[in-house]
């Protein structure tokens, strides 16, 4: 009954051949303008998973309550010095804030007025002393450069510290590390190699470090949705900015731009470029394959011409289907295109091997409907167990492959109803004709005639590499990171391996929703006590310790520092010359002492003061820009830090506490981890640990490992799904189950050869590339459909069949496609490539040699 209704179907379609032709042209007109107006691409990879799941909402909650950090640009600053990192960052926020065409807001996070008074009471007490004991003791050259913030005020210094040597006194040993800065900085400025001199790192020391190298300015841009990369026009403004500032001209900064926005625009260039790419080798390579299968221009064409028409339909129907494609259901063209090409070749190779009883050419219109007969059921067949095979992921929580299941799984219908209704009409057109040739592998036959004699020990061999496919599936190891799927190259990527570095800006946290102070500070406690937490940052992490006593401490310092920084006004800037004799006078007091008084330190210091007494004006000017140009600014950031007040979270700045307590009066918590978090163990050993304290935990790093257990999840599902679907559609439509037997067997035979080469290679899965698997399932399907039915029909040689010639070049097609996507710049698409073409050429093989050997014996097989 099937074979009449597709040999009717077939036969009507090549007798009215232009208006079927219409027909389709008039439904690819109606699925492009579809496609144009309705179809849109993200991505996000949040959009991966349904909304339904418990840990996407405690995710969409905490985004729901702070926004502060969605869909940011950021910039990521790295200066020679503090003090230009601190430039650079400032200058940058203060460009961009004017800049209202392209960001809604922008912000300086360590700018904030509340850190700079406080710094000190953040510290521990031992840390604090020694800070102020080395403040102290620089006293007397602060003083003297608060009054004359020049070469001249610190040269008056060396000569109060030389007379102080002279009188028999000893520099203080905390002070030798400071003088030793001023003396190598000197001695290269007086030989004309001048550099900033950090004022931060002289009166701070090691505890500078404590802030990170890095300083951040954080945008959130406008962005344009019409375009592709939408915030591009922002990270382009951002850019041109840091181009014109001093320091980056200098090559004394320098900066990277990442952020969610950036990373998001930066995920669809790659993949965009990939798949544009991909497409268009695929097309060239099919084509290439389909001259060698099918020999024969006028068949060649209209093959491409209906893989054209069925991939424009799909689309369409994508468009009113989904709407918008992800990052994984956007590859549903090229694997349209390397799987739906198999049924035209099918059918064109068949079409090309017809002929008469008495081996006479057949006209085109009986060929055409010899054909639909004969090939038109097993396509059939073969289309549904193929879409079968990716609607199974429709129902799952796995949004981004339930898309592409639900595309390519009618995709497949859509190639078999135009393998069978518009290849015939153009086939007519073009005036194709069948040859009387058979288009099977002769050559091929003492292998088929080996297959089948040696058959047990064929099937003992697969049987056993079957044995250990199945042993190895425990050691299949699932990568859920979605940042390993990224190219890591870009600039974002190169960002984020940057904060990854450090526990306070690494990407990977956790976070935390409580709904009193009380409640946050316990689980603070509980948290910061797991050997996998660096840190908890919450409201109450900004209320520092022992304020009391560092307090006191604070004043007491400020009581000596304070009289000589808060001058009324600063002397006039000195002219060079005004310097030159400074210098002069300084070394001659440094000459007068014997030199074992003086320290290495002394001595280099001399030498450079003899030198700058006899330089140029410019040299000694910009001597004097370089060790004067950031002393203003920390003589006043040291008067501000000198004054701190009691910190309650009371107290706490809005702009602050709005980061960490929500308008309705709920606490955020964000958990810092320890080690490599991106290593997958350490960061499942992380959120396991976190989940002890409070299950509710969400965040970056809860995202990642849950992900990883839905997407196992979803495909174990599927796949039972599909295997019971297939074996139904296998089971009513050939009416055996000892035939259905044999299609789903070496299905079951390749996915364990599979896992052999994944765990080999290694290949590790991840959510781009594990669609191999449900794609597995519908090839596999495929090519087993078409020998097992052929030797139903009492084919002896199964290789040297047509059927052979057409699966072996519609492998070639099909790995075509999956070789292109192999060659993407992206990492995820690149990664499904590979695994398409590994799970392809094990099911080839179970294909081509382990069927003929699985294929029952009958007596004619004897003959």
């Amino acid at each position: 009954m099937l074979s009449r209704l597709t040999c009717g179907l077939t036969s009507f379609c090549a007798r009215h051949a232009f208006p079927v032709l219409s027909l389709f042209i008039f439904l690819c007109l109606g699925a492009g303008w579809l496609s144009y107006e309705k179809l849109g691409i993200t991505t996000e990879t949040d959009k991966l998973f349904s909304d339904t799941l418990p840990w996407k909402h405690y995710n969409h909650e905490i985004e729901r309550l702070f926004p502060g950090e969605k869909d940011t640009l950021v910039a990521i600053i790295k200066a020679d010095t503090p003090e230009e990192g601190q430039a650079t960052a400032h200058a940058l926020t203060e460009q961009l804030k004017r800049d209202t065409t392209h960001f809604n807001a922008v912000s300086e996070p360590a700018a904030n007025p509340f850190y700079t008074q406080h710094a000190l009471l953040f510290l521990d007490k031992p840390q604090l002393q020694s800070l102020l004991d080395s403040i102290i003791s620089a006293q007397p050259f602060l003083g003297t450069l608060s009054a004359d913030p020049s070469l001249t005020g610190l040269f008056q210094s060396f000569s109060l510290l030389s007379m102080g040597i002279k009188s028999g006194q000893t520099i203080p040993e905390s002070f030798n590390k400071t003088l030793g800065i001023f003396a190598q900085t000197l001695d290269e400025a007086s030989r004309g190699k001048t550099a900033p001199l950090s004022w931060q790192n002289l009166l701070a020391g090691d505890l500078t470090a404590m802030g990170g190298d890095y300083y951040f300015v954080m945008t959130h841009p406008k962005r344009d949705f019409t375009s592709f990369e939408p915030s591009e026009a922002a990270t382009k403004a951002m850019r041109a900015v840091l181009n014109t500032l001093p320091t980056v001209k200098a090559g004394r900064a320098s900066a990277l731009i990442t952020g969610e926005a950036k990373l998001n625009d930066e995920e669809f260039s790659t993949v965009a470029e990939g798949m544009v790419w991909g497409l268009i080798i695929s097309l060239a390579l099919v084509t290439l394959w389909l001259i060698l299968a099918v020999r024969s221009i006028r068949v060649i064409i209209p093959i491409l011409m209906t893989l054209i028409t069925g991939l424009i339909l799909t689309t369409g129907f994508a468009a009113l289907s989904v709407g918008t494609l992800n990052l994984i259901s956007v590859a549903f063209a090229i694997l349209f295109v390397g799987i739906a090409v198999d049924f035209a070749i099918q059918f064109g190779v068949r079409f090309r091997c017809q002929h008469g009883t008495q081996g006479e050419v057949l006209s085109p219109i009986e060929a055409l409907a010899h054909t639909g007969a004969e090939s038109g059921p097993q396509i059939f067949i073969a289309s549904l167990a193929t879409a079968a095979g990716f609607m199974a992921f429709t129902p799952t929580h796995f949004v981004g492959v339930a898309q592409l299941g639900l595309i390519a799984g009618i995709g497949m219908l859509i190639a078999f109803a135009c393998t069978l209704t518009i290849l015939p009409a153009l086939l007519i057109i073009f005036r194709a004709h069948s040859s009387i040739e058979n288009h099977g592998f002769r050559f091929l036959k003492p292998l088929d005639k080996g297959l089948r004699h040696y058959r047990f020990i064929v099937l003992g061999l697969f049987g056993i590499a079957g044995a250990v496919g199945l042993g190895l599936t425990s050691q299949l190891h699932f990568d859920s990171d979605p940042l390993h799927t990224k190219n890591p190259n870009t600039e974002g990527m190169r960002a984020l391996r940057v904060l990854e570095a450090n526990p306070l800006t690494t990407f990977y946290n956790a976070q935390l929703i409580v709904k009193d102070e009380s409640t946050a500070a316990k689980q603070a406690q509980a948290l910061s006590r797991l050997p996998s937490v660096h840190d908890v940052l919450w409201i109450g992490a900004l209320v520092p310790e022992d304020q009391n006593e560092k307090l006191a401490m604070i004043e007491d310092a400020a009581s000596l520092l304070l009289p000589s920084l808060m001058l009324p006004q600063t002397l006039p800037a000195p002219d060079a010359q005004a310097m030159r004799n400074a210098a002069i006078k300084t070394a001659g007091q440094l000459d007068e002492i014997a030199p074992d008084k003086l320290t290495p330190a002394m001595k280099q210091l001399k030498d450079a003061l003899h030198r700058l007494g006899t330089s140029s004006d410019d040299q000694i000017l910009a001597a004097n820009r370089a060790m004067m140009q950031f002393l203003p600014t920390e003589l006043q950031q040291l008067r501000t830090v000198l004054h701190p007040t009691v910190v309650t979270s009371e107290t706490i700045p809005s702009d602050i506490r709005k980061e960490y307590v929500s308008p309705d009066g709920l606490y955020r918590l964000v958990i810092h981890p320890k080690g490599q978090m991106s290593e997958p163990a350490t960061l499942h050993k992380f959120v396991n640990e976190l989940k002890t304290v409070n299950p509710d935990i969400a965040g970056p790093a809860l995202e990642i490992t849950e992900s990883a257990r839905t997407i196992t999840h979803a495909f174990t599902e599927a796949a039972l799904c599909a295997i019971i679907v297939i074996a139904i559609i296998l089971v009513v439509a050939l009416r055996r189950l000892g035939d259905s037997l044999l299609v789903i067997t070496p299905l079951i035979l390749s996915s364990l050869l599979t896992v052999i080469l994944i765990t080999s290679v290694p290949e590790p899965l991840n959510y781009a590339n594990i669609i191999a698997l449900p794609l597995l399932l519908g090839v596999g399907v495929s090519f087993n459909i078409y020998f097992v039915m052929n030797w139903r029909a009492g084919l002896k040689y199964p290789l040297t069949s047509p059927t052979a010639r057409a699966v072996i070049f519609s492998a070639l097609t099909t790995g075509s496609a999956f070789g292109s996507l192999a060659a993407s710049a992206h990492p995820g698409t690149a990664s499904m490539g590979r695994l398409l073409l590994l799970s392809l050429g094990c099911t080839l093989l179970c294909t081509l040699l382990f069927i003929p050997a699985l294929l029952p014996k009958r007596p004619q097989d004897e003959r």
